[in-house]
């Protein structure tokens, strides 16, 4: 398993990486849906919701291009996994209080048809990336990431 985990910690690396990157850029340049995405799970007051909805993106964005490219693997893991943790969340108590609303997570997202959420489908799906997250904050060390982390290296005798 030793050889094989900086390989799989690239793979890790690229799937969350490129998931965050990818839903950072689909909301980021339409800031008025993305606010309706967070306003959508009614959890937060609308001042709150509206900045998150703006902000989000360009945090994803940024997370999602420092896993790609391998730099600060280890904060950009917390930041991913973390975020897929509060998107479980926030997924699992609308999904209890009866909401009917897409995830927002690709863009879109406000109220929709009740038989057309997706919420097992979405909640299953980010743990499968939180995994990664977690998986990357134990292993940060990956095949071709600019960054080389020393100091685990020599942690792990490698």
């Amino acid at each position: 398993m030793k050889k094989a985990q900086p390989w799989v910690g690239l793979l890790a690396r690229l799937i969350l990486g490129g998931v965050l990157l990818v839903a950072g850029y689909l909301k980021a340049f339409t800031p008025d849906k993305s606010m309706m995405a967070v306003r959508a799970y009614d959890v937060l007051p609308i001042w709150l919701a509206n900045i998150l909805g703006i902000i989000l993106p360009w945090l994803e964005i940024g997370a999602g291009l420092l896993l790609i490219i391998g730099v600060a693997v280890r904060y950009a893991a917390i930041f991913g996994a973390a975020l897929m943790v509060v998107f479980i969340i926030a997924i699992s108590q609308a999904w209890a209080r009866g909401l009917s609303i897409d995830c927002g997570c690709f863009g879109g997202g406000g109220t929709i048809d009740p038989s057309k959420t997706r919420y097992l489908e979405e909640i299953l799906r980010d743990t499968g990336l939180a995994v990664l997250g977690f998986y990357l904050l134990r292993y940060p060390v990956t095949k071709f990431a600019v960054e080389k982390n020393k100091s685990h290296e020599l942690v792990q005798g490698e």
